[in-house]
């Protein structure tokens, strides 16, 4: 039997997948989350929002890409690949999340624009708790694959909403405070926050999915395809919005990555708290996380070598 035909016979099947991973995991990957957030908070000031009154259009133009049209061509390229039920709300729920610090990171590694980078992320962040779980109802309604086993899980609005404030909304508050009150410590702690969650989310992932890796190995073709396009088209989407923006070259960087870089973290979280019996929700928030990860770095060395024009885009 060939590779194709063993994709196609495993496709059916991982719409019914179930992950049984330790009731431990769960709790701890909330906890990195948080820890996660309570990151970009530290590294946050109220200056950093400047960029809001500055370019308020920029900013609009950015949510409205991030929130609707980035999902919203996800649902074509769902119907368009013809993925399972399960894969089709991993792929939209990974649309729905807002970006992460990492891409902070790849813009100040791309040498983009950093503020509009932070500006973009501090207000994705704050708006998420009630963006995301409402741009996720909304867009898996529009998906026949999604809506149809969606209709099969007993899914409350509220219970989202709340699980993504607890989440986002009190770890990010809190780093804010942090940051406010103790402005020394937060500039000797912040620089090991990050890179110390990252890896510890890294281990707490690998280590979950250990006692999965055949099913880990037996599945990944199916999802594969439909990851490696939902990422690009992403990065497509932001690399558009900031021309259409007419922005100069750093923040074309900044926008593309803002836009093409999601919080899978979050994502993972929310897949493990809602649709444990849907293994294939969290395979797909998984490994879009990886392969962001790979994709984000090499397009971010790529942009490194490349120096920066400083005027606007045509």
């Amino acid at each position: 039997m060939t590779i194709h035909c063993q994709l196609v016979a495993l496709a059916p099947d991982i719409d019914r997948l179930s992950l049984d991973l330790p009731d431990g995991v769960q709790v701890v990957v909330k906890v990195v989350v948080g820890l996660f957030l309570f990151g970009i908070a530290l590294d946050t000031r109220l200056t950093d929002f400047r960029d809001v009154v500055r370019r308020p259009a920029v900013i609009a133009v950015g949510l409205v890409a991030q929130y609707v049209v980035a999902p919203g061509l996800t649902v074509l390229l769902v119907m368009a690949l013809d993925v399972r039920g399960s894969v089709a709300i991993g792929m939209l729920l990974v649309a729905c999340c807002p970006a992460g610090n990492l891409s902070n990171l790849l813009t100040h590694r791309a040498r983009g624009d950093v503020a509009l980078s932070i500006s973009l992320t501090g207000v994705s962040t704050v708006l998420a708790v009630v963006a995301t779980p409402a741009a996720f109802a909304f867009w898996t309604g529009l998906s026949p694959a999604a809506d149809a086993l969606m209709r099969e899980v007993s899914l409350e609005p509220w219970d989202v909403v709340g699980e993504v404030a607890l989440l986002i909304g009190l770890p990010f508050a809190a780093g804010l405070l942090v940051a406010w009150r103790w402005p020394a410590l937060t500039t000797r702690v912040k620089r090991y926050v990050e890179p110390g969650v990252l890896v510890l989310l890294l281990l707490v992932v690998v280590g979950g999915l250990a006692g999965q890796l055949r099913t880990f190995i037996d599945y990944v073709g199916v999802v594969a395809l439909a990851i490696a396009a939902q990422n690009l088209l992403a990065l497509g989407v932001g690399y558009g919005t900031a021309r259409a923006c007419r922005l100069p070259e750093r923040g074309v960087r900044a926008m593309t990555f803002e836009l093409g870089v999601r919080n899978t973290a979050l994502a993972v979280v929310l897949a493990l708290g809602f649709f444990a019996d849907l293994g294939g929700v969290v395979l797909v928030a998984a490994l879009w996380g990886l392969w962001d990860v790979a994709t984000g770095l090499s397009l971010a060395t790529w942009w490194r070598r490349r120096p920066c024009s400083p005027t606007r885009h045509p």
